[in-house]
């Protein structure tokens, strides 16, 4: 599968040249984003998915090459693998994010990385006492649209950035969808709600500052929705909505001094997808179609770029927690 990675001896040597993967849990995310993109990147090879249930590790590894294991710690064990991808549900992170460092293994985590700032704060720690990777999945910040938008707003294409606002929401899943469970870690601010809050932090830079917060409760005892107000060290102010039972939009907004951006299915676009970012400067308005991109693929090379070299810890990670726990704190949540 493409060339080898070299080691790193001030990261962490790699098996015989390249990066052995295994899989903790058969999530549909992993079957539909991650493992194809997973078994394409240089210097990759996909060793093991572990499920619970043999036949279930089975059916997912069907075609691939790599061995099915039946339980999660089983895998961990194994000495042929050097980083495991986490997609279990949020509310099973921790115990098994722990287990893998524990055992010296990079861990790339689904988000979020936990349900809880001090836990997720413990385990940067530990990574970082381990000399591992650890890095929270959120894949869309690794497409080169952000990129070129942030780019315009520092060139003044919209002049001084006032405001922001990015809302993520999808349709509601069936009663016993884990978004749902709120002993899986469910609701709609640690799902959705993530991802407006990391679009906040990619757009308006560290220190952002929670100015208020509301969850709307659902009859399953997890927030289906809610609205986060953000404020950056220089002032802008932002806007991060999300839900469970909406109408799907995926989108951002960036308002200037004599002008705006509205960027369209930003967070989770298919490979072939181009975005379209509309810009409106006074009476000229404008559509600029950006180039389509597989921003899964690019987010397993970023991981294994930084098993090789570093850094260790992205610091967003514990920024992104304080977030959501502040937000928290501010509605008076549900997940106390």
């Amino acid at each position: 599968m493409g060339q080898d990675v070299p080691a790193c001896h001030g990261v962490g040597l790699v098996s015989r040249g390249r990066v052995w993967w295994g899989v903790l849990g058969c999530a549909d995310v992993a079957r539909r984003r991650v493992l194809p993109a997973l078994v394409t990147v240089p210097g990759v090879e996909l060793v093991a998915v572990a499920s619970r249930e043999r036949e279930r590790a089975e059916e997912f590894v069907r075609g691939t090459g790599a061995a099915p294991v039946q339980g999660y710690r089983e895998l961990l064990e194994r000495d042929d693998i050097d980083a495991v991808y986490v997609p279990l549900p949020a509310g099973l992170h921790a115990p098994w994010i722990r287990q893998a460092l524990l055992n010296d293994k990079h861990v790339l985590a689904e988000k979020p990385m936990t349900t809880d700032l001090a836990e997720s704060r413990r385990l940067v720690e530990l990574a970082r006492s381990r000399g591992l990777v650890l890095r929270e999945n959120y894949m869309f910040v690794h497409h080169p649209s952000h990129a070129r938008i942030r780019e315009m707003v520092a060139q003044g294409s919209i002049g001084e950035l006032r405001s922001f606002s990015a809302t993520f929401a999808i349709p509601r899943r069936p009663d016993r969808d884990i978004r749902l469970r709120p002993e899986l870690g469910g609701g709609a601010l640690l799902d959705v709600g993530g991802y407006p809050l990391r679009a906040a932090q990619l757009f308006l830079g560290p220190g952002l500052r929670v100015a208020g917060a509301a969850l709307r409760p659902g009859a399953s005892g997890v927030d289906v929705g809610g609205e986060v107000i953000l404020e950056s060290r220089d002032g802008v102010l932002a806007q991060a909505g999300f839900g469970l039972e909406h109408h799907y939009t995926s989108r951002y907004e960036l308002i200037g001094s004599c002008g705006s951006m509205l960027a369209s299915h930003v967070f989770t676009p298919p490979t072939t997808h181009r975005p379209m970012l509309r810009l409106e400067v006074g009476e000229r308005q404008e559509e600029i179609l950006l180039p389509a991109f597989d921003q899964y693929q690019a987010a397993i090379s970023t991981f294994v770029q930084a098993i090789v070299s570093g850094p260790l810890v992205d610091p967003t990670i514990e920024a992104q927690a304080e977030l959501v726990s502040c937000a928290r704190s501010l509605a008076g949540s549900l997940h106390r």
